[in-house]
């Protein structure tokens, strides 16, 4: 504990504190860049469709060879990057992961996923960069304010809580997935860099919820209630952890003539998902384009409704920026799929009177995100967060257990954790042949 009354700590707290801020103005601004970015290619597109045909594979082909030559370690999601500076061991293996500048490369190439209609999110990039703004705080240098592995939960938690504009999800976050695997120890840090994060998202955005005020509800008496959060228990679940494990599959390589490709061409590769991204686009008239936000939320609110195909759709749309390794994360997307998994529900259940509609739609978002990531408490928080909607906790609560059992049945192994641990081997190796090579330097320079 730190002393009140000492200058020294003061100022360490208000370094953590502008840290935490500075870390939400970035995620904020990089929330208003998205949507702009994200119309611009609504805009775009939509009088001209064709267009995305030759947009997107450009635009994919660009990104990933920015992405593999000039900025390492910005590639995919950016959660399992601040995963795995945390458990590095070594500073210059942290920097491979977490620095300002793959912080400010990984908003303007997402930017530039979103622009070219990737369907992809900037939660797990601003994930990655509030993990990068916190973590220049470790060393010496500033005084011993807090440990990197601490700094990076706080990080990482702050990003969340301004993405979303969820605190309690950000600090849920922090403990659930960022520390999955050791004793969750920095709750002042986390909760500083979290309110912070969260105060300033409040300052520069008002009070406002992600998905807007959802006033879906949905009984839990029996049996009219219990089945809705079964079922979406069980897709959740089913769909969730099928599709985790297929990233991670995807990650370590893909077979054939393809994954030849994938290895040796990775800038046509890339072209290639960008291609399959516009004809897909073009046959789901431009749903499956951007963080599928809108598309939610106009589901949620009744303005539209989304066709059954979409979930699978979305799903393939994911998978393609997935494995063409451009920046972009997952987190808003898979609500979407979620949406559409709840959209099929409605047609599984015609019993239910359509006021409850918008209920299996929040069940199905919270069921596949629980699944796809394994952080049951962070979905049912984040989700109810984000809805406003704390009439919906239990049943929430209930469809994240169930979807969690059935995932973890399916997939081993949590998603972001089985990324990390091959980038941190990677990064492990690249340390270790640099130390080698700097060694052999020494060595002949003596002779």
């Amino acid at each position: 504990m730190l002393p009140w009354f000492s200058l020294r700590s003061w100022r360490k707290r208000l370094l953590l504190v502008s840290a935490a801020l500075l870390a939400g103005t970035i995620s904020i601004l990089f929330a208003k860049g998205a949507d702009e970015a994200i119309a611009f290619h609504h805009g775009l597109i939509g009088n001209h469709a064709w267009l995305a045909i030759f947009l997107a594979p450009a635009g994919f082909a660009l990104i990933a060879w920015l992405t593999m030559r000039y900025f390492p370690g910005t590639e995919g999601s950016g959660i399992p990057q601040a995963i795995a500076a945390s458990n590095a061991e070594h500073k210059p293996v942290r920097r491979q992961f977490l620095s300002p500048r793959l912080a400010v490369a990984k908003v303007f190439l997402t930017l530039g996923g979103l622009l070219c209609g990737a369907s992809i999110g900037r939660e797990g990039p601003s994930v990655q960069v509030g993990a990068s703004t916190l973590h220049m705080l470790a060393g010496r240098r500033f005084g011993h304010i807090a440990s990197s592995r601490d700094l990076i939960a706080a990080g990482a938690g702050a990003g969340i809580a301004a993405a979303f504009n969820t605190p309690l999800g950000g600090i849920m976050f922090a403990i659930e997935e960022m520390c999955r695997y050791r004793a969750f120890r920095g709750n002042s840090t986390t909760l500083i860099a979290v309110i912070f994060a969260g105060l300033m998202s409040l300052a520069l955005l008002g009070s406002y919820t992600y998905f807007g005020r959802t006033a879906a509800t949905i009984s839990l008496d029996f049996p009219a209630g219990v089945w809705p959060i079964l079922l979406a228990g069980f897709l959740g679940g089913l769909f969730g952890g099928g599709f985790a494990r297929l990233l991670i599959a995807s990650a370590r390589g893909l077979p054939g003539t393809v994954g030849a490709l994938y290895q040796r061409r990775p800038v046509v590769f890339a072209a290639g998902c960008g291609l399959a991204t516009a004809l897909l686009g073009l046959m789901t008239g431009g749903l499956i384009y951007g963080t599928g936000y809108n598309e939610s939320r106009a589901a949620l609110e009744g303005a539209s409704r989304l066709p059954y195909y979409f979930m699978f759709a979305k799903m393939a749309a994911i998978w393609l920026a997935f494995v063409a390794r451009i920046p972009g994360g997952m987190f808003a997307p898979a609500l979407a799929v979620g949406a559409g998994l709840g959209a099929i529900m409605t047609g599984l259940l015609p019993e239910l009177p359509p006021d409850d509609h918008a209920a299996l739609l929040v069940l199905g978002m919270v069921g596949f995100l629980a699944a796809m990531t394994q952080s049951p408490i962070t979905a049912f928080v984040i989700v109810m967060e984000m809805t406003n909607n704390h009439q919906m906790l239990l049943p929430l609560m209930a469809t994240t257990v169930i979807a969690y059992g059935i995932s973890k049945s399916v997939c081993r192994v949590p998603l972001y954790h089985a990324l990390a641990i091959p980038a941190l081997y990677r990064a492990e190796m690249k340390y270790r042949a640099q130390q080698a090579a700097a060694e052999t330097v020494v060595n002949h320079s003596t002779k």
